[in-house]
């Protein structure tokens, strides 16, 4: 390392707010929690640099097409390695890898990649022909869970440059206005029935349409009030994710006669959401098992814990890491719908009972943590 007191880490990314998402909240409490012990630069998207965490850098680059990102990215990491001399130069994800290799050769710098699970499991020829060797040629490969770690391995990491660092969580606070949540169950008409809540893309992973075509009359069956607020969208910039529409999934709900039970909020402020696991019971995370195609974690699921309110998911991916069974919530075997409805059911009859071992499960995730962990990994120290 330079002689400097603090480290110097160069970060490159393409997933950073503005853009929306786990893999870009990751990476912007990334840069915060490394600033507190090391000098931090990041190259990232557009937008990125008025919303950077205090003390963080950030040199833009326009985000799309895909190519003149990389190309821009690249040319502006080549020069910071040369004039800035970073320690360390972190790609955010596979897609950077390349990247950060060539800008930490120009240096001399320590090389390190933080893996999704996806980034390492695209088929796509170019990428597996350029991207895979770069990952596999890191100093330091960083997963998010254990069945990103055994990606890695299968993509030819070796498996003592791995190690594992889960993805952080925003311990939350008491609502600033205890009625909130009451407030909203009356301004969107949930009266006291059970209210699930599925956070995330409408992608073909996550799952939406299925659940409601084989688990949700399942549900409804029992408890024929039960409604299911979906969060989110289909995704706009993630490279590799076959969407799911809101009109797809509305359209197989009415064949079943569960589209009243399902209502979709889209895309939401930080602050309605936070209502949201004040006003829900149950999370919902229906994942399904894709090869080619994993969870590589499921930060939802530990943001839901956070608030004392289980998840009941597919035991797939990186999923068995963000939920224990029976602690902060039900593990079911991929695909078996009757399982999923079952465990849904109980939970919302006994869910009341998880609420602080959901809480505790939590903490140990808590942003600071992920940057006492992440610091080993990348060879830092404290002031």
């Amino acid at each position: 390392m330079t002689n400097s007191v603090r480290p110097r880490i160069l970060i490159i990314t393409r997933n950073l707010p503005p853009l929306v998402g786990g893999m870009e909240r990751l990476n912007w409490h990334m840069a915060e929690e490394l600033a507190k012990h090391a000098e931090v630069r990041v190259i990232g998207p557009a937008g990125a640099a008025a919303l950077a965490p205090h003390g963080v850098a950030v040199e833009e680059v326009s985000l799309k097409p895909l190519p003149r990102f990389l190309i821009g990215a690249q040319w502006k990491a080549l020069r910071v390695a040369q004039s800035w001399r970073p320690d360390i130069v972190l790609a955010g994800s596979g897609l950077t890898a390349p990247l950060a290799g060539l800008a930490s050769k120009a240096c001399g710098a320590t090389s390190a990649v933080y893996v999704h699970g996806l980034d390492l499991t695209v088929q796509h020829f170019v990428y597996r022909a350029l991207w895979l060797p770069s990952i596999r040629r890191m100093d330091r490969v960083i997963a998010n869970s254990h069945a990103t770690r055994e990606r890695a391995i299968e993509a030819g990491v070796d498996a003592d440059r791995i190690g594992i660092v889960h993805p952080g969580v925003e311990l939350p606070h008491a609502l600033s206005d205890p009625q909130a949540a009451t407030d909203y169950r009356v301004s969107h008409q949930l009266g006291r029935c059970s209210v699930l809540l599925s956070v995330g893309r409408l992608s073909q992973r996550k799952g939406m349409r299925e659940f409601v075509a084989d688990v949700l009359p399942q549900i409804v069956a029992v408890k024929p009030d039960v409604i299911l607020l979906i969060v989110g969208d289909a995704p706009k910039q993630a490279l590799h994710a076959e969407t799911q529409s809101r009109e797809s999934i509305q359209a197989i709900a009415d064949v079943n006669g569960v589209g009243r039970n399902i209502r979709f909020l889209g895309l939401i402020s930080d602050s309605e959401l936070e209502i949201l696991y004040h006003v829900a019971d149950v999370h919902v995370f229906p994942v399904r098992h894709i090869r080619d195609d994993p969870e590589g974690f499921g930060m939802v699921a530990v943001e839901a814990a956070a608030h004392g309110m289980p998840t009941v998911a597919y035991a797939t991916g990186g999923v068995v890491d963000a939920v224990v069974e029976r602690r902060s919530g039900r593990l079911i075997r991929p695909g078996d719908a009757q399982g999923m409805a079952t465990a849904v059911l109980e939970t919302l009859g006994g869910g009341e009972a998880m609420r602080e071992s959901c809480k505790a499960f939590a903490e140990s995730f808590a942003w600071p943590a992920f940057g006492e962990k992440l610091r080993p990994m990348l060879g830092t120290r404290h002031d």
